[in-house]
């Protein structure tokens, strides 16, 4: 098994990057609108909030598709109950840009046009001059855009709904109203629920992760210390020997590595974003897939050893790979298995069950492997980690005119749903579906400090309560609900977590520290002081060679 451990690292090494490209927690819904005119001031006639909307159809008097769409700032607000919808018939307009007086008059019909060659404003008129009941205003792309009004617009006196639809709906659309001989549409905007049990679901799966992690990683750290010191008994004439001796798999993170990660996390971030495309999405899905089946194979390998301990000692050697447990044999072919199950499904609905179970055992195998030293390495690398996050996600927009994180999350221009290093659930109760995402980087680098604070908590002989790691892991659901508050104080838009995350449970650490006289010891130490079992050892075998040396013969 000693050939695994440099893998163990590069993994470690190529999920801590991957985590810190996103770590931002945001709702997906079906239909996303991508444009962002909130910038464009309000007026008389202009005024409407931006909303999602819900085009149900009906064709031949049989339910249909359903598409969604946008509210305009201007024209009538469309409402928020299904039962309330009235029906009406679908028409195609002529001209197709509405952008002159209709050839046919209308009475009462839902009409669908293209944009471009005029202002919105102007199709909406000339479409309620017809008679028609609502405007369909059809995108040249296949995102949505809002539609606003002009700066220097007067004539806003439009008491018909208008609705923007994305380019692939108006194609459908047209298809049916050539196909059939009649098509009915149903407009209304459902208001999305304050609270969905999806971002519950994902606090108790992050604040879960974090504490079996802490718990793993406590619990090795302390078998290796046993293990130290009994070997120090036993070899106490190779004392020198045993001091340059390495009794833990884990890789301590320095104050340069911790630097590093987040400048060649922000390259990578530059890379994603400028080169996303379907077959970057799919190199990803194969990367990820790679990391959480070890990471997999690790966990269970892990929880079966303490059930099956024979299989877990009993080696068999494989060339090129080395000497390898049985256990493990037995647990790669059930793991492979699920991750190549989820790569080929991983655009199907169930797909986010795999995907969670794959992620969470790589954070849990991650946190296991990578450790803090002490507190300051620990504030540097979430420190980095929050500037990262903020300059990402808000600046960003400055230089590129959109949140790069944002745009790579939710997949950017590659079609795909958006990148697997992700925990995701879907929204339940919501109507507009759609998915509430939570980045690894928001569980894996807080989970760093809290399963540091648990090491030390152990190694100082600290219960909960006058321990750290109870108040770590306090703080940090606490900063995680206060995320997901703040998420919903914005209407949806993509918030960074450890903008929240960081001050909650990095400043909890630093003032309890400070407050029991322990700062010191854990910003540089990062463990209590122990008696050192070597220089008993040294001293006691002096004290016996003093003696041989001075007893008469």
């Amino acid at each position: 098994m000693e050939l695994r451990k440099p893998f163990l690292f590069l993994l470690s090494l190529y999920a801590l990057i991957l985590v810190l490209i996103l770590d931002i927690p945001c709702s997906v819904l079906a239909g996303d609108i991508v444009n962002d005119d909130d910038t464009v001031p309000k007026k008389p006639g202009c005024a409407n909030d931006f909303v999602l909307v819900k085009v149900q159809t009906w064709v031949d008097g049989k339910e249909g598709r359903e598409f969604v769409g946008v509210g305009a700032r201007f024209g009538t607000t469309i409402v928020s109950k299904e039962k309330n919808a009235s029906y009406s018939r679908l028409s195609l307009s002529d001209p197709r840009d509405c952008c002159s007086p209709l050839k046919n008059k209308l009475a009462g019909d839902v009409i669908m046009v293209q944009r471009g060659n005029c202002k919105f404003t102007t199709k909406a008129n000339v479409a309620q001059a017809a008679g028609a009941s609502a405007i369909l205003i059809i995108n040249n792309r296949k995102e949505l855009y809002k539609m606003v009004c002009e700066p220097d617009e007067s004539d806003l006196d439009i008491h018909i709904p208008a609705v923007m639809l994305p380019q692939d709906a108006g194609i459908s659309l047209e298809k049916m109203l050539l196909s059939s001989s009649s098509v009915s549409v149903q407009l209304y905007s459902p208001k999305r629920p304050t609270v969905d049990i999806a971002e519950v679901f994902l606090c108790l799966m992050a604040v879960g992760t974090i504490l079996c992690a802490s718990y793993w990683s406590a619990w090795s750290s302390r078998e290796a210390a046993i293990e130290q010191e009994k070997l120090l008994k036993d070899y106490s004439d190779e004392i020198q020997n045993t001091r340059d001796t390495s009794f833990s798999r884990a890789v301590d993170i320095s104050t340069k590595s911790a630097i590093l990660f987040v400048v060649v996390a922000s390259c990578f971030l530059l890379v994603l974003y400028k080169l996303m495309s379907s077959w970057f999405a799919e190199l990803l899905v194969v990367l990820f897939c790679i990391g959480g089946v070890e990471g997999l194979q690790t966990c269970l390998v892990a929880l079966l050893s303490r059930v099956f301990k024979s299989a877990s000692e009993s080696y068999v050697k494989i060339p090129r790979i080395g000497a390898v447990s049985y256990l493990t044999l037995a647990v790669s072919p059930f793991c492979i298995t699920f991750g190549v199950i989820w790569a080929v499904y991983h655009d199907a609905s169930f797909a986010w069950i795999g995907q969670d179970v794959l992620g969470i055992a790589l954070i849990i195998t991650v946190l296991q492997i990578v450790r803090i030293p002490n507190l300051k390495v620990g504030t540097v690398l979430l420190s980095c980690a929050l500037l990262y996050d903020i300059f990402w996600v808000f600046m960003s927009k400055m230089l590129f005119d959109e949140s790069v994180m944002i745009v790579v999350a939710q997949g950017g221009k590659s079609g795909e749903d958006g990148i697997p290093m992700l925990l995701k659930v879907p929204r339940l109760f919501d109507p507009w579906g759609g998915y509430s995402i939570i980045g690894f980087g928001d569980i894996l680098l807080p989970g760093l400090l809290v399963a540091f604070s648990l090491r030390y908590d152990w190694m100082a002989k600290k219960n909960l309560r006058a321990g750290y790691f109870l108040w770590a892991m306090c703080a940090y659901g606490l900063g995680l609900l206060v995320t997901y508050v703040a998420l919903n104080l914005m209407d949806g838009h993509g918030q960074p977590a450890l903008l929240y995350i960081v001050p909650f449970t990095l400043g909890t650490f630093l003032m309890l520290g400070s407050k029991r006289g322990d700062l010191k010891i854990l910003w540089s130490r990062g463990e209590p002081e122990r008696p050192c079992m070597h220089l008993h050892l040294q001293l006691d075998g002096s004290e016996q060679e003093s003696a041989k040396k001075g007893s008469p013969l």
